[in-house]
């Protein structure tokens, strides 16, 4: 028989064990910082993607249909192969719209699918998917969406504006390379970012809590709330 390792004592196994608890400890507040930075910087870029698109002559539509609007997806960028080898994936927000007109949030998404076809050949696109029904942004509340099958989705018209009107639950407007693009987003599911939204609002906060409810705010978000609102007028 091998004889015992004097050095390998229940007290250093404990030892250990401390040692790896006081590792996880830290980790967890690294962890939070980071995911809190990353959901500032998406909501700054939601921001900039926003007035951007409504800036460009391009995406006149893009008013018009947010006039009409229940709540609204921002995408900062959709990058091919973000999720998976071949897909295509991405960081944004949602914004809701209240009987009041105001907007709040914003709650943090994901999107991701194998089948997003970003056009010309771009590595990235930026998108903003307006969501025409009640029917749809309920449906977001939930953990997955699945576009196309829990919510119909169609491109924005392009051009200088008018009256758009909706013949889907949602309608995507992109742009890659600064020119339009004709993305497909049916089959790409959308999901809840809980890590970001918990950081951000630096407690548990589900999309109801954010949009509905009225449990949590950002006044950091205000720019972001201010500048979808002025796109929508």
């Amino acid at each position: 028989m091998t004889p015992a390792n004097p050095m390998r004592t229940p007290r250093h196994g404990r030892r250990r064990f401390v040692a790896a608890g006081a590792a996880l400890l830290l980790a967890a507040p690294l962890a939070r910082a980071d995911d809190a930075a990353e959901a500032r910087a998406i909501v700054e870029k939601s921001r900039i993607t926003i007035e951007s698109l409504v800036a460009d002559k391009n995406f006149g539509n893009l008013r018009g249909a947010l006039k009409k609007a229940r709540g609204v997806l921002i995408f900062p960028q959709i990058i091919k192969g973000a999720f998976f080898v071949g897909g295509s994936g991405g960081t944004g927000v949602l914004l809701s719209r209240d009987d009041h007109g105001q907007w709040k949030g914003p709650a943090f998404y994901t999107i991701g699918s194998a089948s997003i076809g970003i056009a010309f050949g771009g590595e990235a696109s930026e998108t903003v998917i307006v969501i025409g029904s009640q029917k749809a942004l309920d449906g977001l509340y939930a953990n997955q969406f699945k576009l196309g099958a829990d919510g119909s989705i169609s491109a924005g018209p392009v051009g200088q504006g008018g009256n758009v009107a909706f013949t889907t639950d949602l309608m995507s407007f992109s742009r890659s390379k600064g020119a339009f693009a004709g993305v497909s987003f049916d089959g790409s599911v959308l999901d809840v970012r809980d890590s970001l939204n918990n950081a951000y609002y630096k407690t548990k906060a589900s999309p109801l809590d954010i949009l509905v409810r009225g449990k949590v705010t950002a006044a950091e978000a205000a720019a972001l709330r201010s500048a979808v609102a002025a796109a929508a007028r």
